[in-house]
């Protein structure tokens, strides 16, 4: 017997997205009072978010590009900008992360906390390395006060700051190296501060929470009650907890707030708890199984039962799951949608979208040498030991590729002032796999070259002093180069390349220049032109 079920559109959209994950086809703000997850199809990790009057602002972590500590903004919790960084000297922390030893992916600046108080902003954050450090600005697009070492430690991670009513400050951390002979049982510390946030009491520490990777620590005071929100690792994968107690150091009751599905909903976890004006409140966060694009940020309304925060969709046992497309927040007319990526080098100072592999060289960049370009000089990759060069090459300065139905970025680049040795060129940049078109100069000629899997493909020879360059890719992540002589006829080079991500980071697409001879010679970037569906 056929029977037809008919099915309302919001309701088979709802199933649709709950059951098949994110679809190629649609991504944040739908521009009919609707959003869909997730709202930044890119890599921003480890988020924390605040409301302050009636803005909000989140913070991310970035591991070993710099700028540091990515801070953006938003109006509607679903379209947001980058806006500054915390950390512009990524030295500051330690030497490793400098362009000159550039040994530490995947460590570097990890997840942290933002908050407002005592007229401030306030950002804490630590290393797995170097301890916890903090910065503080009156205006979150900065400047943020130079850097401050909070704690001079290794093995800890995921903290945050917190002012109860009283003004007393608190601060909140994950050991998770506590036990040598079981590292899944992570410690989770509370200390009180001293008044200007700058240092912890030590004779206050006491752990309040012990279990299997719990970690990404928030603190909050809601109707009177201490609220410890953290992820930890259960058989379905990492989900969010919360304990609540009338006092700060406890006796605390516990609940989890969230199912997860690794494969579908790709555990969101690290994040902001938000509470608007209107009283709703939402949960900014990340996604903690990232993919090709990395760690993507979604946005989940919070539904309270019975004195609880439940995260997504409530199901019957009172537990959340993931929310996939509902209404915005906030309708603000005009809304400007999308993150910044293109750029034509004409500001004094480099926008907010760009990082670069490491702390950079200050004397081999430059946007004042000649007005209106980025002139890269070259110089010679760190210990250069064969394979992904990029991962030692100075002058990589990337953006976060974004997982959108279709991209494509081409730049403009002047090759004149290259010497022999030197190797520019536009690339997607992964320490578990780097692609690169670009431009070779060898015994004074030049040609195009190709590399994949570190496999280095010659092209034609370039006589031209100007030449442009492109990659486009898709959903999947299937990225392909072409190159121009005239900015208008494109021809393919190479192959299909699947972008990666790795050591918590997903794929960022970049300039590079580097000379494996000499210190000598540069190239002057007109344009970088970023075109993606929304």
């Amino acid at each position: 017997m056929n029977v037809k079920i008919f099915i309302p559109s919001l309701v088979f959209t709802l199933l649709f997205f709950n059951v098949f994950g994110q679809q190629t086809e649609k991504w944040g703000d739908q521009g009919n009072g609707t959003y869909i997850n997730p709202v930044i199809p890119a890599d921003f990790s480890d988020l924390d978010a605040i409301r302050v009057g009636n803005d909000f602002y989140a913070i991310s972590s970035t591991m070993q590009y710099s700028p540091g500590m990515a801070v953006l903004h938003s109006r509607d919790l679903v379209n947001w900008k980058i806006i500054s960084h915390v950390v512009n000297d990524l030295t500051q922390i330690s030497p490793n992360l400098n362009w000159s030893k550039m040994d530490s992916y995947g460590k570097g600046v990890w997840a942290g906390s933002i908050r407002y108080y005592k007229h401030k902003f306030w950002v804490y954050f630590g290393t797995p390395d170097d301890g916890f450090f903090m910065s503080t600005a009156t205006n979150p697009a900065g400047p943020w006060t130079p850097l401050h070492q909070v704690w001079k430690v290794s093995g800890w991670d995921d903290c945050c700051s917190f002012c109860d009513e009283d003004g007393q400050l608190y601060f909140i951390a994950t050991n998770f190296e506590n036990d040598p002979k079981n590292n899944k049982k992570y410690n989770i510390h509370l200390f009180r501060m001293t008044s200007d946030g700058k240092n912890l009491l030590m004779e206050s520490d006491r752990i309040i929470h012990q279990s299997p990777g719990s970690e990404a620590n928030k603190l909050f005071r809601i109707n009177g009650y201490y609220y410890h929100l953290f992820s930890e690792v259960k058989p379905e994968g990492r989900v969010l907890m919360m304990k609540r107690s009338k006092n700060i150091v406890g006796p605390w009751e516990m609940r989890q707030l969230n199912h997860v599905n690794k494969t579908s909903d790709k555990e969101p976890n690290q994040g902001g708890l938000i509470q608007l004006v209107n009283g709703k409140w939402y949960f900014f966060t990340h996604h903690g199984s990232g993919d090709w694009e990395g760690r993507a940020a979604s946005l989940l309304p919070v539904t309270w039962l019975e004195g609880w925060p439940v995260i997504g969709e409530p199901g019957e046992d009172g537990i959340g799951s993931m929310v996939w497309n509902a209404p915005k927040p906030i309708n603000i007319p005009n809304v400007e949608k999308g993150m910044q990526t293109n750029d034509d080098f004409h500001s004094s100072v480099l926008q907010p979208q760009w990082e670069w592999n490491y702390q950079p060289r200050n004397d081999k960049w430059s946007l004042s040498e000649r007005k209106g370009f980025l002139r890269l000089h070259a110089y010679a990759p760190v210990n250069p030991t064969g394979g992904n060069m990029l991962l030692k090459a100075g002058n990589t300065i990337t953006q976060r590729s974004l997982r959108t139905t279709s991209n494509e970025v081409t730049i403009k680049m002047e090759i004149k002032g290259m010497c022999n040795g030197g190797y520019a060129g536009l690339t997607h940049f992964s320490t578990s796999g780097t692609s690169c078109i670009g431009i070779k100069q060898v015994n004074n000629s030049r040609y195009f070259t190709y590399i994949s899997h570190n496999r280095d493909s010659v092209g034609p020879a370039v006589r031209n002093n100007t030449v442009w360059l492109r990659s486009t890719w898709d959903f999947q992540g299937i990225n392909r180069y072409f190159y121009s002589l005239d900015g208008k006829l494109f021809l393919p080079f190479g192959g299909e390349n699947q972008l990666v991500w790795g050591s918590y980071r997903g794929d960022r697409v970049g300039i590079f220049n580097f000379n494996l001879e000499q210190e000598c010679g540069f190239v002057d970037i007109d344009f970088f032109h970023y075109r993606y569906s929304k």
